[in-house]
């Protein structure tokens, strides 16, 4: 191999190594599948819709805060992805995301609740992985703790628990 095709394969291997997340394929889960998200996705991994496991959201950016919330008792830590990095690994592009529960409840909220606030999909609280009897797998968590200011109504009624689904439109 010439020297000039080897720094062409050192470039190449080099480059893709650096590639955003969202440029690579989803991985398939291997556990059982605890949020689908669909619509407007450049990433699925399952006939057009991006599922995830346990291991897999918990592998992406996060993170954990403690709070207060109107639907639990005293100050608990919350950790779990960010919504946006959620989106990001399924390569969702839209305005809106419908959130769904799994008694079928569901909240629309703007795209910008994902990629301006620190909004995660906490998938533990005080460390211990959220039951459904716990408002699990996933609760929409608002950053209540870094933006007092957000406990108000119109954030309370985005804060879906027990989600299976996104759904990513316009």
């Amino acid at each position: 191999m010439t020297t000039r095709n080897s720094l062409f394969a050192l470039f190449l291997t080099a480059a893709s190594t650096l590639l955003p997340f969202s440029a690579r394929a989803l991985d398939v889960p291997r556990g059982d599948v605890i949020l689908t998200v669909t619509g407007r996705l450049d990433h699925p991994n399952a006939e057009g819709k991006a599922q995830f496991d346990l291991p897999m959201l918990e592998a992406l950016a996060g993170r954990s805060g403690e709070m207060e919330t109107p639907w639990t008792e005293g100050r608990l830590t919350f950790s779990g992805p960010l919504l946006r990095s959620v989106l990001t690994a399924a390569g969702a592009h839209g305005t809106k995301v419908k959130l769904t529960a799994l008694n079928d409840y569901s909240a629309e909220l703007p795209m910008e609740d994902a990629t301006d606030l620190d909004t995660m999909l906490a998938t533990r609280m005080n460390g211990a992985v959220m039951s459904v009897r716990d408002k699990g797998p996933l609760f929409l968590i608002y950053p209540f703790d870094e933006k007092p200011e957000l406990m108000n109504e119109k954030y309370f009624s985005r804060s879906v628990w027990q989600i299976r689904e996104i759904e990513v439109t316009e």
